[in-house]
């Protein structure tokens, strides 16, 4: 479907692509991988025909649809469930002819434009947007609130939602996570896991790269190299050629041996629950990942802290919000030194208002809070990225802090995070939202937090430099609260996982899986209560503590079930030798009678506590079943 014959693209005087040769087919989901400025986004411009080839050729079949993210909104009076319907072109110029028909009283031409209507589902295109549009979080309220109302984040979903209206035959997606939630990434995934088109992605988002795609377009030194498979199998790739590279070589070892001795630590305490599994799995893939991202710009860690109390902060009964709204009601929570915490729940929970509380930027509005003598916040936010001095360098930025330190040391630790050169000494007006980002963290390293608060880190930040504030924060010996949508670095970097929905944060047992499950349940129960008329507002919110408590009374019996899985099988396992000795002829002779008194006495007492854990196995089973049938 798209044709690369020996392409070379340039802006200015640098040469983005190289020779290109290579064919995207029909129905591929493609993620576009590399540096950041490597070209990805021009590679999209030159497919939208913005920008042209200098040599060698593009093409795309005729009258080939193509879909794309809109980075401007204007701020209109239209209601947004009908900015959105603009994305439907054909529909939308179905209307008008509709209605030029209809003034003229054209009956034949009409029913045609009826029955072109009806071929393309025109007719349920309204109810085709409110679907994307909850699904990306919007209200059924929302839906008829001017496009202007909107904040610009807001305004982003609604040019998302637009894009995705769009019955396209190619659709172009340049960072969609960054302005969304978890539960709209994992709905997003779903949608585009199902889209019939040929799917041309630039995510730094491992997961969702990995649950989506199913081809790789890497670019690096102007070479645009195409792989099979999603994001690990590409990852898997080059890694064995890097490995070939001698001058890689030593890096790529230290960087193994820090993953895996990270592993074996973490391990002993991997028993108690099952997002503590997750992660160790997950840090087991880390040194694949090592391997591929051996030639990283980014090295940095987190210093130990000067002073590390046991207990940071706690939370008595707190109450929070905004105005007259409380958002948090009855909140309890202590944060211990090394509590490694992340914050899941609906947009919209609380969840970036509980971080806010935590950091002090919102006051309480009841409930009393107590801090630690010797606490000092590392606090990531990113309105923080807008407060920078835009004339300072992000050399000037670290002097402030510590004016007695030496340049070349704060250019060490710049460098770190790819600040080099002049670049460290060059005013932070001009930087991209990444670099800026990217700033803000080595701010918030330098200064040695004991707690760290991060909501939404990974915004702006390409896979390179995500890889790096995983592999750092792994090694942080203080405590973390962290919101994100980036799943990987949740996974990979937390110990526990809090909820917080209807007002109340909760421990949520399970681990993300199990959240994508509940994000789903959460959705189909508002969908099913906005279908049912007779259903009130309250129920949302009363369905979601059912849910809540439902998971509470299952969670146990699942972990008794799991233990008894166990006894039953090593039951089933001294039974079997059991019987096996008792088989044995020679167990029979005189010499051996207290041996068989001691075997048959073992059997009996084996069967029956046998029958007794199948007894209470099924107990439970048939507890759990009643559990989930009862709506």
């Amino acid at each position: 479907m798209l044709n690369f014959k020996e392409l070379s693209l340039r802006r200015g005087p640098r040469e983005l692509l190289h020779d290109v040769n290579g064919t995207i087919h029909q129905g591929q989901k493609v993620g576009i991988t590399g540096a950041n400025g490597t070209g990805k986004s021009s590679l999209f411009a030159l497919i939208r025909n913005e920008l042209q080839a200098d040599t060698g050729e593009f093409s795309l079949p005729p009258k080939t649809v193509i879909a794309h993210v809109a980075q401007e909104t204007p701020a209109v009076e239209h209601t947004a469930i009908d900015y959105v319907m603009n994305g439907d072109t054909e529909m939308r110029a179905l209307e008008k002819e509709i209605a030029q028909a209809e003034q003229q009283n054209e009956g034949e031409r009409l029913a045609n434009l009826y029955m072109q209507m009806e071929s393309i589902d025109g007719y349920r295109a309204k109810t085709r947007a409110s679907v994307l549009m909850h699904g990306l979080g919007f209200t059924t309220e929302q839906e008829t609130n001017p496009v202007k109302s909107f904040s610009g984040g807001w305004r982003m979903r609604l040019n998302l939602a637009q894009a995705l209206m769009c019955r396209s035959d190619l659709l172009l997606l340049d960072e969609p996570t960054n302005h969304l939630d978890l539960e709209a990434v994992i709905w997003l995934e779903d949608w585009l896991r199902s889209y019939q088109g040929t799917l041309l992605l630039i995510s730094h988002d491992r997961d969702f790269l990995d649950k989506i795609t199913t081809h790789i377009a890497h670019i690096e030194q102007a070479e645009l190299t195409f792989y099979t498979g999603n994001y690990t199998a590409f990852e898997k790739r080059r890694a064995e050629k890097l490995a070939n590279q001698q001058s890689a070589y030593e890096k790529q070892q230290r960087e193994i041996a820090h993953m895996q001795d990270f592993v074996r630590r973490f391990k002993a305490k991997a028993s108690k629950a099952r997002q503590a599994q997750s992660r160790v799995k997950a840090l087991e893939r880390m040194e694949l990942i090592a391997q591929a991202h051996v030639d990283s710009p980014f090295d940095f860690e987190f210093k130990q802290p000067d002073k590390m109390p046991d207990m940071l902060i706690k939370l008595d009964k707190i109450g929070a919000g905004y105005n007259d709204t409380r958002l948090l009601d009855n909140v309890e929570l202590l944060i211990h030194a090394g509590d490694r915490i992340g914050l899941l729940g609906h947009n919209g929970a609380g969840k970036s208002t509980l971080i806010k509380l935590l950091a002090g930027e919102l006051g309480l509005q009841a409930g009393e809070r107590s801090d630690a003598k010797d606490l000092k916040i590392g606090y990531f936010a990113q309105h923080q990225l807008e407060q920078l001095d835009s004339h300072a360098s992000p050399l000037l930025h670290l002097q402030r802090l510590d004016p007695r330190a030496t340049e070349q040391s704060l250019r060490n630790f710049l460098g770190g995070f790819a600040f080099n050169g002049d670049f460290a000494a060059s005013p932070v007006a001009p930087m991209s939202g990444g670099e800026k980002a990217r700033l803000v963290l080595a701010i918030l390293v330098y200064q040695k937090p004991n707690l760290l608060l991060l909501d939404e880190p990974t915004n702006h930040l390409d896979l390179e430099m995500r890889h790096a504030l995983s592999v750092a924060l792994q090694d942080y010996v203080g405590a973390m609260v962290i919101v994100s949508h980036d799943r990987h670095l949740l996974r990979t970097v937390t110990d526990t996982l809090l909820l917080v929905d209807s007002g109340k944060v909760s421990p949520f047992e399970g681990d993300l899986e199990d959240y994508r499950q509940w994000v789903k349940d959460s959705l189909k129960q508002e969908t099913d209560t906005d279908s049912s008329q007779s259903n009130g507002a309250g129920n949302k919110k009363q369905q979601r503590q059912d849910a809540a408590e439902k998971r509470k009374l299952l969670q146990p019996l699942r972990n008794k079930l799991k233990t008894l899985d166990k006894k039953i099988e090593k039951l089933n396992s001294e039974k079997t030798s059991i019987e096996n000795q008792l088989a044995d002829n020679s167990i029979y002779d005189d010499s051996n009678k207290q041996q068989l008194k001691t075997l048959l006495e073992q059997q009996v007492n084996v069967t029956q506590s046998l029958e007794e854990t199948e007894e209470e196995w099924l107990l439970i089973s048939e507890e759990m079943e009643a559990l989930q049938q009862d709506s």
